[in-house]
């Protein structure tokens, strides 16, 4: 199943690639306010989910663009976010990923992020490991928030939280080493997976920005929870992940 999973994202990855060589061709509308889709979107979901069935008829689909696709009786859901971080890619910034989890039972058990534009595919299995291609990857071994790099993502589709937000920025801002926002999350939790942050927080993701990097990150060695410290980010789109120490830190500094 991990592998249907890359040769999906790898897939979506070269759709992705071949259009970034001419995003003057772009048709880009926009679902909601700061929230755009383009039909890059829609072809690499469509090729993910092609490859899917292709192998998998039965089971259940949850992804960005084409919504809900239930499977009576199937154990088996797919979480699909065909391009994480459209805006940046709109813009020719690159930073932006295919993001593919499957869950069993409703347990995250395998998932893919793949970053079509450095070529750098993360995996994680649960219960084997996190690897970035093939070299298998820890989160860092920070232990002090003000010695962290901590990633974000601004609520710009929650814009009521805006003040909460900025409050919390202000916290993180003078109590970490660094605070930086790339615009795609599921590529940011990939990050923490691997020691490039040391923690991470947003507010108001889908289920198809986290799922997969979240795994990744518990894989490598590190936690993830909502900003409660409980266990409903997945439910209520609000994350914090970090390693073992940051975290808590960072909750701490959150609720402040």
């Amino acid at each position: 199943m991990l592998n249907i999973a890359v040769k999906a994202a790898r897939r979506a990855g070269s759709i992705i690639n071949r259009a970034a060589l001419n995003r003057e061709g772009l048709e880009v509308r926009a679902k909601h306010r700061n929230d755009f889709v383009t039909q890059v979107d829609k072809a690499a979901e469509e090729a993910i989910l092609s490859v899917i069935r292709q192998a998998y008829p039965d089971h259940a689909v949850l992804a960005e663009e084409s919504g809900v696709t239930e499977s009576a009786g199937s154990e088996y859901r797919w979480i699909i976010d065909p391009l994480d971080g459209t805006t940046n890619f709109i813009h020719g910034f690159p930073q932006y990923c295919v993001s593919i989890a499957l869950q069993h039972r409703g347990v995250t058990a395998h998932g893919v992020v793949y970053d079509p534009a450095r070529n750098e595919l993360f995996t994680a299995s649960k219960g084997r490991g996190a690897y970035l291609d093939d070299r298998r990857i820890r989160v860092s071994r920070c232990a002090q928030l003000k010695d962290a790099l901590v990633g974000t993502g601004f609520p710009f589709k929650e814009l009521a939280r805006l003040d909460l937000y900025s409050r919390q920025l202000r916290e993180l801002m003078t109590g970490s080493a660094g605070v930086r926002r790339a615009g795609a999350a599921a590529l940011d939790l990939a990050y923490v997976a691997c020691g490039r942050l040391d923690a991470f927080w947003e507010m108001g993701l889908a289920p198809w920005d986290m799922a997969a990097g979240a795994l990744m990150i518990q894989e490598a060695g590190g936690l993830v929870s909502d900003l409660a410290g409980a266990q409903g980010w997945l439910e209520n789109g609000d994350i914090a992940a970090g390693t073992p120490k940051v975290l808590a830190q960072l909750l701490a500094a959150l609720r402040a």
